[in-house]
């Protein structure tokens, strides 16, 4: 029974860390400044070979899963499938919103951009910090951290600039957005996700220990 509480606990985490990242991702789309790396690659495909945006997304996301499964030489968890659809169904739901709409100014834009990035950062620092499984991107950025042994901010920024350049020579969109997420997302993730591991952390243990001293007053 206290087995399956935290495992709801940890669903809930990571759903609301799902919500929060793709916000802002969602941000970043509608700042029109330039599509992040992996969005580059994505299009870039769609330019060259057809299907839909969304399915190369899904594509891609099998792709790099199955990499990081061999680097790690284990499956990645339940949370890395379940996230390939929940950030899909998510991103849709918020373009919908009547908020969601391009700034008129370039200083909005920049803002909006901006805001999504830490946003998109805190959100995956929550999501991941509820340890169910990284979505394919981060189960490969996550791989390439403990096979190296470099900084999360290295390995991310070594992923989003390797991207973008395949992405940019299949013919996807790049601007200058897309430059500043390849440069500073690793940074702000490697900021982010320490912080929201070490309170997720806390509040486990919390509620771990809380459930103990109830059983022992019983």
């Amino acid at each position: 029974m206290k087995r399956r509480q935290q495992l709801q606990k940890r669903f809930a985490i990571f759903t609301v860390g799902l919500l929060i990242m793709t916000l802002g991702i969602t941000l970043t789309i509608v700042a029109n400044l330039g599509v992040a790396p992996w969005d580059v690659l994505h299009v870039g495909l769609y330019y060259q070979f057809g299907l839909t945006i969304g399915t190369w997304s899904i594509i891609v996301g099998f792709i790099v899963l199955g990499i990081a499964g061999i680097i790690m030489k284990e499956w990645p968890k339940f949370g890395a499938y379940l996230n390939m659809i929940l950030v899909g169904v998510f991103i849709d739901m918020y373009m919908l919103l009547p908020f969601m709409a391009e700034p008129q100014s370039w200083q909005g834009k920049a803002v909006m951009f901006l805001v999504g990035m830490v946003v998109y950062a805190y959100g995956m620092g929550i999501y991941l910090s509820a340890e169910l499984g990284a979505g394919p991107r981060d189960s490969f950025m996550l791989a390439l951290t403990a096979k190296t042994k470099w900084k999360v901010a290295n390995a991310r920024r070594l992923m989003e600039v390797g991207v973008l350049a395949i992405g940019w020579l299949l013919g996807g969109p790049v601007f200058i957005g897309t430059v500043v997420f390849s440069l500073a997302a690793g940074t702000f993730i490697g900021i982010a996700l320490p912080q929201c591991r070490t309170i997720t952390h806390k509040w486990l243990k919390d509620e771990k220990v809380n459930e103990i001293e109830r059983g022992a007053s019983v």
